[in-house]
């Protein structure tokens, strides 16, 4: 791939985010030349959703944090005397204090295969193998066993080079693990799971079934855990844009199916839709007048600004002089507007309260849709766009320095790990691969993260598949709430007879210290199944902070080329709103004549001709690489949603 780059580049990307893949896509379709180039061995950076034994992988890699050592060390030899290096990042900084924790049963998972990866090839076998003889008397706890077996026998998902063959392959995965799935839960013994054992048909009728630390290893193909927890608007600038430029032909979408509140230590349903309020047990039938009444106002309040207007108050006061129940003020607050109850002011609540009320019923009785197989998905559709329209891909491809013209201060080239030179007009760089001495003036926040593996889900009910949002409120003011995601195997995120949970919030302490007293209220962590069996049982966990990068000013950065933009990471928000303003802006600054992912052509209309060149309107190469595929839309079987135009009919 290296040899085949061209060298008349419009646009060079460094890292394969969701903000950086929205810009690919955008300068693809409208014609440039666009290079992306990620060191990383997969697409989406942080924005990326791993297999479970692809996520001990990255977390062994965070631990370590292991140096870097440059391929070329001949790379300076290129740099000319009016030229100056400004240095990359090559470790990334922006994950720490990562941990990870096996409850339950850790029966021992050294002899497990993963369900579904391909056979080992010989040379790779027998380095594992001289890896576990080099000290045999050590014991390996099931985390790090499991790491080991997962850097050997794991396929990784960026062989393949088209950036939405892992959505397309899960297809098959999951498929074939059906036997297998099928046979755990009969409550059989697999030969496979070394000590693990099928619990007595009487002991399974009483209790929830118990899921082994082994066959969440088995299964791990099954899991596609998201580093970011994200949900889309139904009407947010994400499915907007989507929709737009057909990028939705490459996903498929769930509707997120339920909104929890955590009211005095107990989880229950909060009524959004007129339907949902006037069904309700709940709340009495005064409250749900009163409830129609405030979320009327709140759809045009901008025609009542004598009601809000001039008012130092937060949203959480403007809701107690409207004569709102204590329930009311909860729901309204913490699981509809979702905003802080010290920080949000009036108008900014009455916003929030209006967009969640505009994204219903668009696709469902809620305003959330959740991608299938995970948010990674999200950018390597974006990925793959790109492609279609000529982008050319290159993972695990390091990238030492830019070079900046001393005279005009623009960015020239980059020079990567194989020393070699690539020029450009533009670079698009994610903000971890810049070096210290550029962001030394640049004041970072931090997002708490965890993500939990159970066996029950928060709130039981008639339905197993549920997708559910919680907002857990702060013990104390002046703490940030705490968003829950839950996620149920018809998402494609995890197996059969277990729910992923994500927790994320803006962190004051590190990850665990800020999520793990809200773990102890919603869940059981200890292995015994005869006490709290109305809490679900945590099976494994793992917490870790990761920095948020969102919201900088340009000018923060030192001595950074005029042609350079920086991307941010993944912010805390719940929506994707901030990724896609930020990409839109900076196209716009690169071509501020050329639209914003313009809906792609009717296949139909192109007319190939090898001997002429394409007119420069049309905005495409004479590349067989430019032509949209003709296959029709592949329709869903599992129950998920299609994004189209026309849904809101």
């Amino acid at each position: 791939v290296v040899d085949s780059v061209p060298g008349n580049l419009k646009i060079a990307c460094v890292v394969s985010g969701l903000p950086e893949s929205i810009i690919a896509a955008a300068c693809a379709r409208s014609g440039q030349r666009v290079l992306h180039v990620d060191s990383r061995n997969y697409y989406g950076g942080n924005w990326a959703s791993f297999s479970f034994s692809g996520l001990l992988s990255w977390i062994k890699e965070n631990q370590e944090k292991s140096d870097v050592s440059d391929e070329c060390e001949d790379w300076r030899k290129l740099i000319l005397e009016n030229e100056e290096v400004l240095s990359l990042n090559k470790k990334d900084k922006t994950i720490e204090h990562v941990e990870a924790f096996c409850f339950g049963d850790q029966d021992s998972a050294k002899d497990v295969e993963e369900a579904g990866a391909l056979p080992k090839l010989p040379v790779f076998g027998a380095s594992g193998a001289e890896g576990v003889a080099q000290d045999p008397d050590k014991e390996c706890p099931p985390l790090e066993s499991a790491v080991a077996r997962a850097e050997s026998c794991e396929p990784e998902k960026a062989a393949s080079v088209d950036p939405a063959s892992t959505a397309e392959g899960n297809d098959t995965e999951v498929n074939c693990e059906n036997e297998s799935s099928h046979s755990l839960s009969s409550g059989e013994s697999a030969p496979d799971l070394g000590k693990a054992e099928a619990a007595p048909s009487e002991v399974s009728a009483q209790e929830p079934k118990k899921i082994m630390y082994s066959q969440i290893v088995r299964e791990g193909r099954r899991f596609n855990i998201d580093l970011v927890s994200k949900l889309l608007y139904s009407r947010g600038l994400l499915i907007d844009l989507l929709i737009k430029s057909n990028v939705s032909r490459y996903a498929e979408f769930k509707n997120a199916t339920r909104i929890l509140a955590f009211r005095e230590g107990k989880v229950e349903q909060v009524p959004c839709s007129r339907a949902d309020v006037f069904n309700s047990r709940q709340l009495t039938m005064v409250e749900k007048r009163m409830l129609m009444k405030f979320l009327t106002f709140c759809l045009d309040y901008e025609q009542h600004p004598d009601e809000f207007q001039g008012r130092n108050s937060t949203f959480a006061q403007f809701l107690r002089t409207r004569k709102l129940t204590p329930s009311l003020q909860h729901f309204i607050l913490h699981s509809i507007a979702m905003v802080s109850e010290t920080d949000c002011s009036t108008l900014e609540g009455l916003q929030a309260t209006r967009k969640f009320l505009q994204c219903l019923g668009r696709y469902g009785n809620t305003p959330f849709l959740f991608p299938l197989y995970g948010q990674g998905e999200i950018p390597q559709c974006f990925c793959r766009m790109c492609a279609v329209f000529g982008g050319i891909y290159c993972l695990r491809h390091s990238v030492q320095c830019l070079v900046v013209d001393k005279e005009s201060g623009r960015c020239k080239a980059v020079i990567d790990h194989f020393g070699q030179r690539i020029s450009a007009n533009y670079f698009i760089v994610e903000d971890s691969y810049l070096s210290e001495s550029v962001c030394r003036n640049v004041c970072y926040r931090q997002i708490s993260r965890a993500v939990l593996i159970t066996d029950q889900s928060v709130l039981k009910t008639d339905s197993e598949q549920q997708v559910s949002i919680l907002t857990v409120p702060p013990v104390d003011l002046g703490q940030p709430a705490v968003c829950v995601i839950e996620l149920c195997s018809s998402t494609m995120t995890c197996m059969k007879d277990t729910y992923l949970v994500h927790l994320t919030c803006p962190s004051t302490k590190t990850a665990r210290e800020d999520l793990e007293p809200v773990v102890q209220k919603l869940f059981h962590l200890n292995t015994e199944t005869g006490k709290e069996l109305e809490k679900p049982r945590v099976l494994w966990a793992v917490y870790f902070n990761m920095r948020d990068s969102s919201g900088i000013d340009r000018n923060s950065y030192s001595s950074l080329p005029s042609n350079v933009y920086v991307c941010s990471g993944p912010d805390s928000a719940l929506g994707n709103d901030c990724a896609v303003k930020q990409a839109e802006t900076i196209f716009q600054e690169m071509f501020p004549t050329e639209e914003f992912c313009p809906p792609p052509p009717n296949p139909e209309d192109i007319i190939y001709d090898e001997d002429e060149i394409a007119s420069e309107e049309s905005g495409l190469s004479n590349s067989p690489e430019t032509k949209p595929e003709p296959s029709p839309e592949e329709s869903s079987s599992r129950g998920s949603t299609a994004v189209k135009e026309h849904s809101e009919e």
